[in-house]
């Protein structure tokens, strides 16, 4: 007889190679140089296995795109001394901004791998279902700022003149490109001792500065 306890065990840790062999591999090189025939073996297991598991690259791809923002969303919420109640919209604005600089300064290969992510995901023409496990990820985080732009309806401590997902979009798109540059090199560094951490920090107050009360 089964035991679908071990069953249920040993495909989330085939899960778990398969998603950690692929972004080790897709980071050392780029998502489409990689075959799955590589990330079988990098894996310990067999290709066939593999297709039983993803029937494409570009499921696995979006895979380990989903896993990778979930653990580091999962991750940097459970450093947070307070909870979102106690905390005020402001605050939870400040903790949004200062996440995108935690990225980039302990996460430079997550913020590569989303570049290529990006690029692979519009040159591939893939469907919204098939997008439809990151999407509901990347929802959660919208999630979180209506939660906090709510709270600032009652505590008048950010603006809410401006539409929330204009908002939302806004702070998302500057704050990420601006990591994402960073960490790939494509920014102007005019000396030596050019600073991008305190760069970010200034931009950070930038956008608080704009959405604050």
């Amino acid at each position: 007889m089964r035991n679908k306890e071990k069953d249920a065990r040993d495909m989330a840790e085939k899960n778990a190679a398969f998603l950690k062999a692929s972004y080790e591999l897709f980071t050392e090189k780029s998502i489409e140089s990689v075959s799955m025939e590589e990330i079988a073996l990098r894996s310990g297991y067999g290709v066939a296995t593999l297709y039983r598991y993803y029937t494409n690259k570009t499921r696995l791809v979006i895979a380990v795109a989903t896993e990778t923002w979930k653990k580091f969303s999962e991750k940097y919420k459970g450093s947070r001394k307070q909870t979102f109640d106690e905390m005020s919209a402001v605050q939870i604005f400040d903790f949004f901004l200062e996440s995108f600089i935690i990225l980039y300064t302990d996460h430079k290969d997550m913020l590569k791998f989303n570049q290529m992510f990006n690029i692979y995901i519009q040159s591939s023409k893939v469907g919204l279902e098939d997008l439809e496990p990151y999407e509901e990820m990347i929802g959660s985080l919208a999630k979180q700022f209506h939660m906090m732009y709510e709270k600032a309806k009652t505590d008048k401590t950010l603006k809410t003149d401006a539409p929330e997902e204009e908002v939302f979009s806004t702070t998302l798109h500057i704050m990420l490109a601006a990591i994402t540059r960073y960490a790939v090199g494509l920014v102007y560094k005019p000396s030596a001792n050019f600073d991008e951490v305190k760069e970010l920090r200034h931009l950070k107050g930038l956008l608080l500065k704009e959405y604050s009360l």
